[in-house]
């Protein structure tokens, strides 16, 4: 009897500690997939989960675990992760940020970034790191900030997952939806979530329903994202995936036409600036003006002079450098108008092949002596504040300075027809233009009509230097590569006409950049020109041809 008592005995003692270890398992199983997903779990036991020799995988897992907690709080124990600053005790494995490359190392709480004191370095092993795990902490952080109390930082972060939104943080997202009162991140946070959906095994319904959600975005992402859906093992979602893949195309298509737009007239504004000096001169006294591109060039390195004098001597106005080097740049390029014409070109005109090859002349000069003033090499001429950067349109990319340089462009224009139909000044000019002879009956001083007007139109190409150094390299050469464009915007236009000026400048402009994609830019250029070279045979005289101009031939 003892004996059947005592293994009685022992078997219940069996029986308890199985029970006890299977209920051990049981709790222990919600507790692992909570760390795995985040849900319920404590984010300062995450934390300390990296502490010891862990494998990157279990490491990664953590991470998951932390970016599904949804608390910002633990936004700097992963940064600390990524940055290499994230120890653990050898003694004890507590987790630690660390701080400072000596002897010793201070350190603080990874949750509370309460400081700690310091430990010595040999205390400490650093939590092992690699590429993709920076990468994921990288994404997690996104997924954090989607707490963050600021609007902008919700937008960007939910913008951001878009592209790798997993199934697993599509109740996460429903939270963050829930409580979104932002109708903007909200939307975001749509996509988002249709971007999950449509990466997870849920019924077709709602991945159809995503479908319909991503394909309203219509952006490159967007078909990226459809195309992969695509290939779904559910017929109906695969269709209507590709139905809005092609939709999305269609958008894009139409999209890059816009930007295609946006660009022409980008590139037509630098032509108008170019040119304009150009038409004036040609237009008045009929001279072919080589050095055009060399007045452009000054007024560039007249704006680079500028800044380095506003860097040494006040760089706290450095972003009011071009409203000073606007001024200065049409002080410069006009004064060395006047000089060339008064010195030069007076001297020949009615002979305009020698016009031509004295002003060739001097743009070699010109340029020389930039060289042995500022060297050969590119010199460089920052935008402001207020030209830096872009802003999206649509889904067009908009850069200020472009923007800027279009409104600069026009403004510029309106000022000289003002000038030239309001002024005494322009009035004389209109009149030399149409009949020189009959001008100088009537008492007008023809010869210093045109010493102004040319130093007029090189000013005025002084001006356009200062908006091409924004856009362009401020080289010795920056002149020649617009002195070609500028004669054929004028030509196409006509001659001494403004508006003809303004309509063949972004004409042009819109013809190159819409040839460029199919021809290339060289023979793009070719193809233009000869266009022009046909337009002219029918229009000798250009779009807007000036009445009365050759009445004195």
């Amino acid at each position: 009897m003892p004996q059947l008592f005592c293994r009685l005995t022992s078997w219940r003692a069996a029986l308890a500690a199985l029970a006890l270890i299977l209920a051990a398992l049981a709790a222990g199983a919600p507790a692992a997939r909570a760390q795995d997903t985040g849900e319920g779990a404590d984010p300062a036991a995450l934390i300390q989960a990296f502490g010891g020799k862990r494998s990157f995988e279990d490491t990664e897992a953590t991470i998951r675990a932390l970016a599904a907690t949804g608390d910002p709080a633990v936004a700097p124990a992963l940064q600390a992760l990524a940055d290499g600053d994230l120890y653990y005790e050898k003694d004890g494995g507590r987790v630690l940020i660390g701080e400072g490359r000596g002897a010793r190392i201070a350190v603080r709480d990874p949750l509370t970034g309460k400081s700690l004191g310091d430990r010595p370095k040999g205390a400490l092993d650093k939590v092992r790191v690699k590429n993709s795990i920076r990468t994921l902490v990288a994404e997690a952080r996104g997924t954090l900030t989607l707490g963050s109390p600021n609007p902008a930082r919700r937008l960007a972060a939910a913008t951001a997952l878009f592209e790798r939104a997993a199934p697993e943080q599509i109740a996460m997202l429903d939270e963050a939806i829930a409580r979104e009162s932002d109708p903007a991140v909200d939307a975001a946070l749509a996509q988002a979530r249709a971007s999950a959906v449509l990466r997870s095994d849920l019924p077709a319904a709602e991945k159809l329903d995503a479908v319909s959600t991503v394909a309203a975005r219509g952006d490159r992402p967007a078909l990226n994202l459809l195309n992969a859906a695509a290939s779904d093992a559910d017929p109906a979602v695969a269709a209507a995936a590709a139905r809005g893949a092609a939709a999305v195309e269609g958008t894009i298509a139409l999209w890059g036409q816009a930007q295609n737009v946006w660009y022409g007239l980008s590139l037509g504004s630098v032509l108008l600036l170019a040119a304009i000096g150009l038409a004036i001169t040609f237009g008045v006294m009929g001279v072919i003006n080589m050095a055009h591109g060399e007045m452009v060039m000054l007024g560039a390195y007249t704006t680079f002079v500028v800044q380095q004098a506003m860097r040494d001597h006040a760089p706290q106005w450095l972003d009011w450098s071009l409203a000073i080097a606007l001024p200065l740049a049409f002080l410069v390029s006009g004064l060395a108008g006047l000089v060339m014409e008064r010195g030069i070109i007076r001297f020949l005109y009615g002979r305009p092949l020698e016009t031509l090859l004295a002003t060739f002349g001097v743009s070699l000069v010109l340029q020389q002596a930039i060289r042995v003033l500022f060297g050969p090499t590119n010199r460089e001429v920052s935008n402001p504040s207020w030209m830096s950067g872009s802003f999206g349109l649509g889904q067009m990319a908009v850069t200020w300075n472009r923007l800027w340089i279009i409104v600069f462009a026009l403004a510029v224009f309106a000022a000289l027809l003002f000038v030239l139909n309001r002024t005494s000044a322009g009035l004389k000019m209109r009149a030399v233009t149409q009949n020189r002879r009959m001008a100088a009956a009537m008492g007008i001083r023809t010869p210093m009509v045109d010493a102004l007007t040319f130093a007029l139109g090189s000013g005025i190409a002084g001006m356009a230097g200062v908006a091409l150094s924004q856009v362009d390299n401020v080289s010795p050469d920056l002149g020649q590569g617009y002195i070609i464009d500028s004669f054929m915007v004028v030509v196409f236009g006509g001659v001494g006409n403004l508006w003809g000026t303004l309509v063949g400048a972004f004409s042009l402009g819109l013809v190159n950049k819409f040839l460029e994609p199919y021809a290339g830019a060289v023979l793009g250029k070719i193809v233009v020109l000869v266009l022009i070279i046909l337009f002219i045979q029918k229009r000798p005289r250009g779009l807007f041809a000036l009445k009365g101009r050759f009445v004195d031939a």
